[in-house]
């Protein structure tokens, strides 16, 4: 199992647990946008979370809410579990925008110490 926390990566096993340090600066957000299928998450699995919209084109722009100013804007291809990941200013709450096809949407996030690292509830209608 390989889980991300907003501080820390942790990869478990059988036999032991293994901890890393993030950057302090930065968080890491993964986000798998839906149209019909999502699942509840919290802290990113990267062995078991998977999204519907593997292997897809995406624009996104994250915002922080502050600043208003734009941390990411990129058009970028989901992972095969269909997931697409960034490494963020730690401490912002912000909007998520994603469009795909015609289709957009968009969710507030944050990435403080309770903030989640899984963006699962990102609706594209």
């Amino acid at each position: 199992m390989a889980s991300v926390y907003p501080d820390e990566l942790v990869l478990a096993g059988e036999a032991q647990e293994v901890t890393f340090d993030l950057p302090e600066e930065t968080a890491y957000v993964s986000i798998a946008p839906y149209v019909n299928t999502t699942h509840d998450c919290f802290y990113h699995s990267l062995t078991t979370c998977r999204g519907e919209l593997g292997n897809e084109e995406l624009d996104v722009k994250i915002t922080d809410s502050a600043t208003g100013e734009r941390v990411v804007d990129d058009q970028v291809t989901t992972f095969d579990n269909g997931f697409v990941g960034f490494w963020v200013p730690s401490d912002i709450e912000g909007t998520i925008g994603i469009t795909y096809e015609g289709k957009s949407g968009s969710v507030e996030f944050s990435t403080a110490d309770d903030g989640a690292t899984c963006i699962t509830d990102l609706r594209l209608s």
